[in-house]
C-alpha cells in the first residue's frame, strides 16, 4: 500500500522502514513504515489526502526535537516537513515555513537588525514545532512575535489564524487541540541596534553552552515546568543526577535532561522517566507532565 506513494510522489521524497533514531535529536526510535519529506505545499497535499483516502495514520515531524520515539517505531506516514523552510523578510516582519530552524529564523532576524527573537539562539526546532509548543527561554516565548500563522487541514481547508485565535499559553496552543497542520508563520518584530541583538543571541548561547548537555543528544527539556517550582532542581536534591538506566542517563549537567549517552533505547527513557516522576510525586505532591512528545509503539 504504502508503495503507491511512489506513484504520487518523487522518488527522492519517500523511503520505507526508516529508522527515526536518523531523525531525531535523541538519536533513538525504530523504524517508521513510510518517511515523506516533501519539497513543496503540492507534496504536502498530496501526501495528507493520501493518508485520509487510505485511512493511513500519519504524523508531522519537524526537526524531531522534542522527541522521543518508541523502540518498535511508527505505523503508517511520518511526513518530515524540513524541505519547506523559506524565510522571508518583508520590513519588520519575518514570514517563513514551518521546517525552518528556529535558530536559523532568529539568525535572519538578526542580520537584517530585527530584535525580539533574540531568546531563539540555540532553540533546536523548527519554527513549525516552536509555534505549536509556544516555545520559549530566557524570558521570551513565541506568543511575543507571533502575528499569524497559515496551516491547513488533512481535507486541504487552509485557515490563517490571527494572534488572538491561536490560544497561546505555557508551552501551550491551539494546534495541540484540533488537526490543522501548521504551514508557515508571520512574526512581527522591530527594528534594534546590530550590536545590542547580536550581543543578547551570544550571552544566550553562552548560558545554554554552559547550563546545557550538548555533548550527548536529548530532546531537550523532559518535563514541563509545575508553577513554582523548577524541575532540575528538583531532580538535583533526590540524588537523580548522573542516574542511569542502559543508555539514558539523567544529565549530570542539568538534571531537567535525560541524554543518550550510547545507544540507549525508547525503554530505557521511559523507564527513567517513571522513576523521576515517582519520586518527585512521592516528596513533593507532584505529578510531572513530560514535555517530550512520545509517540510510535513500544
Amino acid at each position: 500500500m504504502y508503495k503507491d506513494l511512489l506513484k504520487l510522489l518523487p522518488a527522492t521524497s519517500v523511503s520505507f522502514d526508516e529508522p527515526m533514531c536518523n531523525h531525531t535529536t535523541f538519536k533513538i526510535g525504530g523504524p517508521a513504515d513510510a518517511l515523506v519529506t516533501p519539497h513543496s505545499t503540492y507534496e504536502l497535499k498530496t501526501t495528507l489526502e493520501y493518508c485520509l483516502s487510505w485511512q493511513v495514520p500519519w504524523m508531522i515531524l519537524g526537526a524531531g526535537s522534542n522527541l522521543l520515539v518508541q523502540d518498535k517505531g511508527i505505523r503508517g506516514v511520518v511526513i518530515k516537513i524540513s524541505e519547506l523552510n523559506c524565510i522571508q523578510i518583508h520590513g519588520e516582519q519575518i514570514h517563513a515555513e514551518a521546517g525552518a530552524r528556529l535558530s536559523q529564523v532568529a539568525r535572519c532576524a538578526a542580520s537584517f537588525n530585527l530584535t525580539g527573537l533574540e531568546f531563539a539562539e540555540g532553540i533546536p526546532g523548527s519554527l513549525g514545532g516552536a509555534v505549536v509548543m509556544n516555545a520559549g527561554a530566557y524570558e521570551g516565548e513565541m506568543a511575543d512575535v507571533l502575528l499569524e500563522v497559515e496551516a491547513i487541514r488533512p481535507s486541504g481547508e487552509r485557515k490563517t489564524f490571527q494572534h488572538s485565535e491561536l490560544n497561546l499559553g505555557y508551552r501551550q496552543s491551539i494546534f495541540q487541540h484540533n488537526d490543522y497542520i501548521v504551514v508557515a508563520a508571520r512574526l512581527a518584530l522591530k527594528t534594534g541596534e546590530e550590536q545590542d541583538i547580536t550581543a543578547r543571541m551570544e550571552d544566550y548561547a553562552q548560558r545554554r553552552r554552559e547550563k546545557q548537555p550538548m555533548e550527548y543528544p536529548s530532546a531537550g527539556s523532559v518535563f514541563r515546568r509545575p508553577p513554582g517550582y523548577f524541575v532540575g532542581p528538583m531532580i538535583e536534591e533526590l540524588g537523580l543526577k548522573g542516574f542511569s538506566i542502559g543508555g539514558a542517563q539523567v544529565s549530570t549537567r542539568h538534571a531537567g535532561f535525560i541524554v543518550n549517552t550510547g545507544g540507549a533505547t525508547a525503554g530505557d527513557v521511559l523507564q527513567l522517566i517513571g522513576i523521576i516522576q515517582e519520586k518527585v510525586a512521592e516528596k513533593y505532591g507532584i505529578h510531572l507532565q513530560p514535555e517530550i512528545r512520545i509517540v510510535g509503539e513500544g
